[in-house]
């Protein structure tokens, strides 16, 4: 008797997994979130990035509206009504088609949160794949890092102070140092601040008793010191190889 009913429990496990209902669900969502994924890399990729994790525009992969958004319900208003202070203008889609953005920013949102929680996938074994000595080379070489950073200075002790996972994603995107902006208006005024919004359209700053100026890019000359300026051009330039063998020469760092 307890056999029978071991086996009719397995039955109903096995019957609730391959739920009809919740695999059409699942593949509508997908294919939502693929038909998210093509309008917003027309409309919005410009300035968010083709992947929401932002460009000139701000990243809305960790914007709040994003992480509090349901099927659309505040994504919505931002796109039907823009934010014109912030040079975003206004686009008039369908709901299916807010839904379906939706979809596509909430599932590249949980996709980053789960790649930060499986730190456990990630071994040192599997990480330290490249090439110490080669990291190095790159390190004081092509990779110009040397002209901003030394193993014995910024860098001392760096493997100690960082785990391997968080040490390779700081290698590519590193956070913390605010640019610096100078602002010329028309009247030859200058302003300087550290650098609050910018993108194709706007610019803002904050000044150092705490005022937060803005302008019309147009109508301004604008000058951005962005200490991580030399990373961001590096993304353009490496290769997976690269990325490997640094972090295997900044492990060295103990």
């Amino acid at each position: 008797m307890l056999k029978l009913i071991l086996f009719l429990a397995a039955l109903c496990l096995i019957a609730s997994a391959q739920d009809p209902d919740g695999i059409r669900d699942q593949q509508a969502i997908a294919a939502g979130s693929a038909a998210g994924r093509k309008d917003f890399q027309q409309l919005c990729g410009f300035c968010h990035g083709p992947d929401g994790r932002g460009a000139s525009g701000p990243d809305l992969i960790r914007s709040s509206i994003v992480n509090h958004d349901q099927n659309g319900n505040l994504i919505g208003p931002v796109v039907h009504n823009g934010r014109p202070e912030k040079g975003m203008p206004a686009f008039q889609l369908s709901d299916v088609q807010i839904r379906q953005i939706a979809d596509f920013l909430h599932s590249e949102a949980h996709l980053a949160s789960s790649v930060t929680q499986r730190e456990f996938e990630y071994p040192l074994d599997k990480l330290l794949v490249g090439d110490a000595a080669a990291g190095k080379a790159y390190f004081n070489g092509a990779g110009g890092c040397a002209k901003c950073h030394s193993p014995t200075g910024d860098l001392s002790h760096i493997a100690s102070k960082y785990k391997p996972i968080d040490l390779q994603t700081r290698i590519a995107f590193p956070a913390g140092a605010v640019p610096t902006v100078n602002v010329t208006d028309a009247k030859g005024d200058t302003f300087t601040g550290s650098e609050v919004y910018a993108d194709e359209f706007t610019i803002s700053l904050r000044e150092h008793n705490g005022w937060i100026r803005e302008w019309n890019r147009e109508s301004v000359k604008v000058e951005i010191k962005d200490p991580l300026a030399a990373h961001v051009a590096l993304l353009n330039q490496y290769t997976d190889k690269n990325i490997h063998d640094l972090l295997a020469y900044l492990e060295t760092l103990k």
